[in-house]
């Protein structure tokens, strides 16, 4: 199945030898000829052969992507492919992607065939990426990769835990002379966000038989905001008491302190950050066995911008709760309050090693890796306000002596660490039953043993409720976990004759923390004429949690809130009536067709169907006590909501801001398998190149269809209509691509037209007001169905240089600013919500997009390109 934007589909051949990419070069096919390596165990098989639905993203293909990350390009070049556009909090740190609309931990990253290991930050906040730990793909550069192979289709028995809804194959460059340079620089159309990169790639030949291919890559980018800063909303008497229709006030935000922050607005949307990777890929055949080892080391460092704090959020004890004296407040919070940043500093490494070669025509590959993925997350520009007025010498201070209460500014708050070390063993070998062709015969064993850490804060971000935005982990927190797995798998692929291939699968795994599973696969394909062929797919997954769904506990605050997330196997989920996870197990059913009507002309529909039982998703917000008042209803695991959530909180041993604690917010979360779903779907692709009198015309067409429905909810009322609509609604049920590349001569365009659907989700204003009370009631937000068009101009200005220019989002497109709720729906002031910021008794941000949308809030993006090759 060629891919639904493979521009220009350069073959490569699946041998890792240094010659093999100029030889496929040299005669390059359009029908589909690719060599792949995934999907399949048989040596050989063309993507066009395939039983399986197979897209191939060439070299060429991705360079034609502006934003210089792998992400982004297959998120505009298949269909099925919807990637995270922005986070909260440390997510804007490990945005995450996904196939057919399942969650990012149902999908197999793997380079060069070898498992890819996860991230140590976990998705933490509930959306449609919620509970994601999943291999991060902007750790891999775009230049280091020879073409992308995606498995659209369930492949658990294959390849392990994790392929429910496929694998994706990151096939490493492995040239062994020349190399090729890159710089691009960008920003956003109102100019926030730019962005500035560096990119190189050499090959070097490693005596007579060897290669070592190197890549090094440098990105950094500005912040981008979202909406036109932000307002406070209290009542008119100062207080923090629920509001009420005759109190409510709407005030401004001082732009002063934009300056501290270098940014237009008080909020923002993406965060800053630098990524600096370096990428290797080396061979050396020795005569009958090869040694090859490939891997990685990257860092990333980045800040993103929080909500803001008004002035009377670190004050001195006995301080009003809207001081007349701005000097009773903490010197950075004087008069205008402050917006704290958290600041991420990650270290990732990999490292794969191995020997591959053949004995007696049995093909046999040992290979080990071991990995690791560090994240160190700090507050800066903040204050811890307890710590500040516990310190106070007085009750309320003059200016000459407002400096008696103490605060560090910047807190380090801990980490996270995820190691993985694997060793494996692959083998196969063909032999000839008499049937039409050989019959091939594979078995192998994986031995994986994974670790996760959390690491507690300092002192100053662990004193009552830490930092302003963020606080440190408790000791109560940290810890080490671990586990490890052994599984064994056989693969017998038989052609009864030439027309019919039978693929059998079946894999025995057995972890450490969740006992023993067995799993299998049938896959098949019949072509009744060179022009027409049927294939089918029936299998069974499983997927254990990560060890960051398992482990992962924090408290999340915001001004006048706090939310505690308990780890599954803590004393706290137990006290809430929740208990360890458990893995979910999957159904896979596929068929589709291949067509080739015409000569050149290759087009795929296949329809899929799979099911989760005991899917992993967070139990949703469960709150205990709003606006100081204590919620007694509905009953949630037979206890009051209060109860439970007081339980919860002390089995935990977390301490909450004392000011929260006695009027604010409270509530707990955790990850549990509370629902089974189904999702069921359509997936074209179809590829046309055309050949002209001044040129060549490379026309394809994508879509995918998908429908993900809940079918069973074991969390009652906790489960309800707006954590349904993140599992159904909140992505686009339609996604088409439709892309042209020209080429003549020197001068190359490209261009792209991207259709997604609605995308819905329900949203509710944080906040309680006395007549009548509206907690519970939701309103839909809606991003539209919307065309987004991308565009790039070329031209070779000599043989070795190319300049192109481009812009994605070429109209700049951004979700709707949602609509005022009617203040008859509220019983109070109209307030507007985003869904992620609504307003309560603090902040938000105002005139602010949806930011559930597929292609995000940040607009048009236009860059430049200079690349040198040689």
């Amino acid at each position: 199945m060629i891919s639904t934007s493979t521009l220009i589909a350069m073959p490569v051949a699946a041998q890792t030898t240094p010659d093999a990419p100029e030889a496929a070069d040299a005669a390059p096919e359009q029908n589909g000829g690719d060599i792949i390596v995934t999907g399949t165990r048989a040596l050989g098989t063309q993507a066009a052969e395939s039983a399986t639905p197979i897209q191939l993203l060439s070299e060429t293909a991705l360079e034609k992507v502006g934003q210089p990350n792998l992400n982004q390009a297959l998120t505009q070049m298949v269909p099925s492919f919807t990637a995270q556009t922005q986070g909260t909090d440390m997510a804007s740190f490990s945005l995450s992607a996904r196939l057919r609309g399942l969650n990012p931990n149902h999908t197999l990253l793997m380079v060069n065939g070898k498992r890819r290991h996860g991230n140590s930050i976990l998705q933490v906040i509930n959306g449609a990426f919620g509970g994601s730990a999943a291999a991060s793909i902007d750790l891999i550069p775009p230049d280091a990769v020879q073409r992308i192979e995606i498995l659209q289709e369930g492949a658990a028995a294959q390849y392990g835990t994790d392929a429910i809804a496929g694998v994706i194959n990151i096939i490493l460059k492995n040239k062994s002379t020349g190399g090729s340079a890159k710089a691009s620089v960008g920003q956003y159309y109102d100019g926030e966000g730019r962005t500035y990169s560096a990119s190189g790639n050499l090959g070097f030949g490693l005596g007579d038989d060897g290669y070592l291919n190197l890549t090094l890559f440098h990105r950094r980018n500005g912040y981008t905001t979202l909406g036109d800063g932000q307002t406070s909303v209290r009542n008119l008497n100062g207080s923090t008491v629920t509001l009420t229709g005759a109190n409510v006030l709407f005030q401004p935000i001082y732009n002063s302190l934009n300056a501290r922050n270098g940014t237009a607005d008080l909020n923002g949307g993406q965060p800053k950050s630098q990524l600096n990777i370096a990428f290797y890929n080396m061979g050396y055949d020795f005569g009958g066995v090869e040694a090859y080892s490939f891997g990685d080391y990257s860092y990333r460092a980045g800040k993103a911008l929080q909500g803001y704090r008004p002035p009377n959020r670190v004050c001195v004890a006995g301080s009003s709760a809207v001081p007349t004296d701005p000097a009773t407040c903490f010197g950075p919070t004087q008069g205008v309050g402050m917006v704290p940043l958290i600041e991420v500093k990650q270290d990732e490494y990999s490292l794969t090693g191995g020997l591959k070669g053949e004995l007696s025509g049995w093909n046999w590959d040992l290979s080990t890796t071991y990995a690791s993925d560090t994240a160190l997350v700090y507050t800066t520009q903040s204050a811890n306000a307890s710590l500040w007025s516990d310190t106070s010498k007085a009750a309320a201070l003059t200016p000459s002596t407002a400096d008696a209460g103490f605060t560090p500014q910047d807190f380090y708050d801990g980490g996270f660490k995820f190691t993985q070390f694997i060793a494996q063993m692959d083998v196969n070998k063909e032999f000839d039953l008499g049937f039409a062709d050989p019959t091939t015969f594979a078995f192998g064993g994986e031995y994986r043993k994974e670790t996760y850490a959390i690491y507690a804060g300092d002192i100053g971000s662990r004193y009552i409720e830490g930092g302003q935005s963020f606080p440190g982990y408790a000791l109560s927190d940290a810890g080490k976990s671990k586990r490890h797995s052994v599984a064994v798998y056989a693969n017998v692929i038989v052609k009864p004759v030439s027309e019919w291939t039978v693929d059998v699968a079946g894999r025995f795994e057995d972890f450490s923390d969740f006992g023993s599973t067995t799993i299998g696969k049938l896959t098949t394909r019949y072509d009744f004429s060179p022009a027409f062929a049927l294939r089918a797919t029936a299998s069974t997954g499983f997927r254990a949690p990560t060890m960051a769904e398992s482990n992962y506990s924090a408290t999340n605050v915001g001004p006048t809130s706090a939310s505690i997330q308990l780890a599954p196997n803590s004393a706290g989920a137990r006290a809430a009536g929740f208990g360890s996870l458990k893995p979910e197990k999957s159904v896979n059913l596929s068929t589709g067709v291949v067509l080739r009507p015409i000569p050149r002309l290759l087009v795929t529909l296949d329809g899929y169907y799979i099911k989760i039982k005991n899917r992993i998703v967070s139990s949703g917000t469960i709150t205990g006590q709003r606006n100081g008042v204590a919620v007694t209803t509905p009953l949630v695991n037979g206890q009051r909501p209060v109860d439970l959530v007081t339980a919860a909180i002390a089995a935990s041993g977390k301490q909450i801001d004392p000011t929260v604690a006695a009027s604010g917010t409270l509530s707990i979360q955790t990850f549990t398998n509370g629902i089974d779903t189904e999702t069921k779907g359509l997936e074209f692709s179809s590829r046309y190149p055309v050949d002209l009198s001044f040129g060549k015309l490379d026309l394809s067409l994508g879509i995918n269809y998908n429908d993900t429905k809940v079918k069973k909810n074991r969390l009652a009322t906790l489960f309800n209509a707006q954590a349904r609509a993140v599992i159904e609604t909140a992505s686009p049920k339609f996604k088409s691509v439709f892309s042209a590349l020209l080429t003549s001569g020197p001068f190359s365009a490209n261009a792209r037209a991207t259709y997604y659907s609605k995308a819905t989700v329900l949203v509710s204003p944080a906040i309680t007001v006395a007549n009548p009370p509206i907690t519970g009631n939701f309103f839909e937000g809606v991003v539209k169905g919307t065309p987004i068009f991308d565009l790039e101009l070329g031209y070779d200005i000599t043989q070795f240089l190319n300049l192109s220019v481009g812009a994605n989002n070429l109209f700049d497109k951004v979700p709707q600013i949602p609509s005022v709720i009617p203040a008859s729906a509220l019983g109070a002031a109209a307030l507007p919500t985003n869904g992620t910021s609504p307003y309560i008794n603090g902040t938000t941000t105002i005139n602010a997009p949806f930011n559930h949308g597929p292609y995000g809030t940040n607009g048009g993006y236009y860059y430049a390109r200079l690349s040198f090759k040689f």
